[in-house]
């Protein structure tokens, strides 16, 4: 199975009660967490596009430039791309040339967005929301097939005879679909022969292998083969269970108490945060053997390829987030084989 980290470049207050940092040092040590997780031998990296104060990277396909600049071997990937209220022409313009600057080291996972700031940013009725991912996602397979495009939609000016530049040089793009419980989207992935990435942010993991399930009775009636499934999960690992919790909660609940605000949920309480990282929940929080074991059941439970942890919920000082890369390559991968 495959291992790693993703981020938003969350700025958030540094340990839920220090200072705000700029975008401009989110990056900057986004960029030395990623050159940190290939350090540790772990497989992927992750960046996720937001438009929002609190997160710095809105355009990540600039940010694994940058990444790939500073590494040679692990997989870099978009965490998500919000399709939706993109270009799929310029998408696969930025992700193409990531693929020929990091020498074949590329994905890039499309998604509907759980956010909604890019829908009026860009000019987007949010009304649309899922004619404008199924278009968009359409026309985004079609331009990385070899050959010229002719095509017309709804939401974008037509093509014809178009071939998108640069091409990929020795494979296809990787697209994978991201979902985040949606059975329609689920089957959309399996019916289309794409990998799948499921994002598991509360309750309890188990309770998504039906998900998983269908996804793979779409690939069969969609007549693929078998493709990759990934799990997208927030955690932090540390020397001990009182200072993972100790480092941990008060950034995370302060972030997602701020997001439960806008979206009419109760704050985050230490009760609520206990169940999670309890053995069936969904944080993965706590030592490296404590961690090691819930992605191991999970693995087992949901038939995973790929396990990426997401750590900077609410910002943590960057040391800290080194040191728990350092023990999920060191500790938590030897683990999981």
């Amino acid at each position: 199975m495959e291992l790693g980290l993703t981020t938003f470049a969350e700025t958030h207050p540094v340990g839920g009660d220090g200072p705000v940092p700029t975008a401009g040092e989110r990056l900057r040590q986004v960029v030395e967490e990623a050159v940190a997780t290939e350090a540790a031998g772990l497989d992927v990296y992750g960046v996720g596009e937001h438009h929002r104060k609190d997160f710095a990277a809105s355009a990540p396909a600039m940010v694994l430039a940058a990444i790939a600049s500073r590494t040679e071997r692990i997989q870099l990937t978009s965490a998500v791309t919000v399709l939706s209220s993109a270009d799929p022409v310029r998408v696969f313009q930025e992700f193409s040339t990531l693929d020929g600057l990091s020498h074949g080291r590329a994905e890039l996972m499309a998604g509907r967005g759980s956010f909604i700031e890019s829908f009026p940013l860009f000019g987007y009725d949010l009304a649309d929301y899922d004619e404008l991912f199924e278009e968009k996602l359409a026309l985004l397979l079609k331009i990385r097939e070899e050959g010229p495009v002719t095509w017309e939609g709804k939401f974008r000016a037509p093509l014809t005879d178009a071939i998108v530049y640069p091409r990929t040089e020795d494979r296809p793009l990787p697209v994978w679909i991201a979902v985040g419980g949606s059975p329609e989207s689920v089957v959309r992935a399996g019916l289309l022969g794409l990998p799948l990435a499921i994002a598991i942010i509360g309750g309890q993991p188990a309770r998504f292998k039906p998900l998983v399930e269908l996804y793979h009775r779409a690939l069969d009636e969609g007549g693929h083969q078998p493709q990759p499934v990934a799990v997208h999960a927030h955690g932090y690992i540390a020397d001990t269970d009182e200072q993972a919790v100790a480092d941990f909660y008060a950034p995370y609940a302060r972030a997602m108490s701020g997001i439960g605000r806008e979206r009419g949920w109760g704050p985050m309480n230490r009760q609520q945060f206990d169940a999670l990282r309890s053995q069936s929940g969904s944080l993965f929080v706590g030592t490296p053997d404590y961690v090691g074991e819930k992605i191991a059941d999970v693995r087992e439970t949901l038939g995973l390829d790929r396990f990426m942890l997401h750590t900077s919920v609410g910002t943590l000082p960057h040391e800290k987030v080194l040191h728990n890369i350092e023990l999920l390559g060191a500790k938590v991968a030897p683990q999981l084989g």
